[in-house]
């Protein structure tokens, strides 16, 4: 097997086939849902739960999250996703609905664009994080993107569509979901769809739109952001798209912004109590980490990073989330001197902070320094053995000199307590194939297809392994066990025709 069980890139005729496919999928998706009867879903106590059952949302938020991956460079960071994640779960455990799973995650995107799929789906372009004044407009913009899942639109679309012709209700239900991935070809496919019903569906997003700031502003208000946070953004919008002489920021595009909705999203900001709200340091330090990795060359982006430490004319401690993308971007661009320089500096104010000592570890291992990065893991693993970050690049590294076993170990004890993803899956497996463990490293392969969303090669991996080795009782057990989850899974995909 190979050591990197990652998918392999898809050719652009294969993504280019796919897309379409995903397309016709979407287009159809109503006459698929209405055709197959709503006999056997459960009734939710509410009209939107009767159409759509969360079961088909789940399933359709898992291939939706596996198109985006194909389609867009979804940021696997483990430092950018677990803030991204952090930000969501609390704005999430103060909204409408906290039973509701989310899954987050950021799009390598300069646009401004953010959206919610199905299954409470969320993503968010690092243009929004780069783009935003402060913590409060992106925790706005996300928490406006919860309002749309808590508040049930997609099964609402569904409804709506109900009322209307079939062949139409196809079009505009699929047209607003293509906008989700694609906002201009989303506009594309609204084109063929009548006047009267092409104006039904603008009022009806308008509708959820402004319900999607109402709910949002008492969102950011509750999990004590600022809920000022969203009409600043709006704003900002507003600003970027009136005097830019490019194209208007995508979110526009499926987030229609009027005057009357500021106007209203300010009025609802205002009626709360003013108070100071700060930035959290993971806020800047993410933000510097993201701009540091998005110009075309680190050399442009260490002569910008430097240029804007020289002219701050803040407090040494508020040029340190500066001096912290500088130093990443001196990495990126192999200075190494330099990039130390800047971590010693970062280091001398907090030696404890999980970020620089990252930092540090990093530096020395892209050196082959493993001595001495290793050294720094083992400390920044004792302060904080259950941030995910640590455990990737401690792991990470450990495989880098073929330590599978101590990687292995590590990875193991983490998922105890918490569920592997698929890159924590990609290490584990890699920890098993350089340890000769055939059978286990088969195993994981097969969830990592399954969290991958192909579960028919999921299943195929299975088979495979039952074939091909002398099972004892329990992986026997394991495995059938398994197969008959993802057996009906599969049988559950072919039903919902993805």
């Amino acid at each position: 097997m190979q050591r990197d069980i990652r998918f392999m890139p898809f050719s652009k005729k294969i993504r280019i086939d796919n897309f379409k496919k995903v397309l016709t999928f979407l287009v159809l998706l109503p006459i698929l849902t209405f055709a197959a009867g709503n006999s056997d879903l459960p009734d939710f106590g509410d009209s939107a739960g009767s159409v759509v059952s969360p079961e088909f949302e789940r399933r359709l938020g898992k291939m939706f999250l596996n198109q985006v991956r194909h389609f867009e460079e979804v940021i696997s960071d483990p430092e950018v996703e677990s803030y991204i994640k952090s930000i969501g779960y609390q704005l999430a455990s103060h909204s409408d609905n906290t039973t509701q799973p989310f899954t987050f995650f950021v799009v390598k995107n300069p646009g401004i664009n953010a959206f919610a799929g199905p299954g409470g789906v969320i993503g968010i372009n690092s243009g929004v994080i780069l783009n935003s004044s402060n913590e409060s407009e992106l925790a706005a913009v996300m928490a406006h993107e919860i309002a749309h899942v808590t508040q049930r639109h997609l099964a609402r679309m569904f409804e709506q569509a109900d009322l209307l012709s079939i062949p139409t209700a196809a079009a505009m239900v699929g047209a607003i979901l293509v906008a989700v991935v694609n906002p201009e070809a989303g506009a594309a496919a609204l084109v063929g769809v009548s006047g009267l019903s092409a104006q039904n569906k603008i009022n009806f997003t308008r509708a959820n739109e402004e319900e999607a700031d109402r709910v949002g502003i008492q969102t950011l208000a509750r999990a004590d952001f600022n809920p000022r946070g969203m009409p600043a953004f709006f704003e900002t919008l507003q600003r970027i798209s009136r005097y830019s002489q490019h194209a208007a920021p995508e979110f526009l595009s499926s987030h229609p912004l009027t005057t009357s909705r500021i106007s209203d999203s300010i009025a609802r900001a205002e009626s709360y109590p003013e108070k100071v709200f700060t930035n959290t340091h993971t806020y800047e330090l993410i933000r510097y980490k993201l701009l540091a990795g998005s110009f075309e060359s680190a050399t442009k982006a260490t002569a910008q990073l430097r240029d804007e430490l020289n002219k701050h004319e803040g407090t040494a401690k508020e040029k340190l989330p500066v001096r912290y993308g500088l130093a990443y971007a001196y990495i990126l661009d192999n200075d190494f001197k330099r990039a130390k320089q800047q971590t010693d500096i970062l280091l001398k104010d907090n030696p404890d902070h999980v970020a620089y000592l990252l930092l540090a570890a990093k530096l020395h291992s892209t050196q082959s320094h493993y001595d001495a990065a290793f050294k720094i893991y083992k400390k920044a693993y004792e302060l904080y053995p259950d941030y995910k970050p640590v455990i990737m690049a401690y792991s990470r590294a450990l495989l880098d000199v073929k330590k599978a076993k101590e990687a292995r170990d590590l990875l193991k004890k983490y998922e105890r307590f918490y569920t592997h993803d698929l890159n924590t899956y990609s290490l584990l497996g890699q920890a098993e194939a350089m340890l000769g463990n055939e059978i286990e490293t088969a195993f994981i392969q097969a969830e990592y297809y399954y969290l991958a969303a192909n579960t028919q090669l999921a299943i195929d991996k299975l088979k495979f392994i039952k074939q091909r080795y002398k099972l004892d009782y329990y992986q026997e057990q394991r495995a059938t066990a398994r197969m008959t989850e993802y057996e009906y899974e599969l049988a559950l995909e072919k039903r919902l025709e993805l």
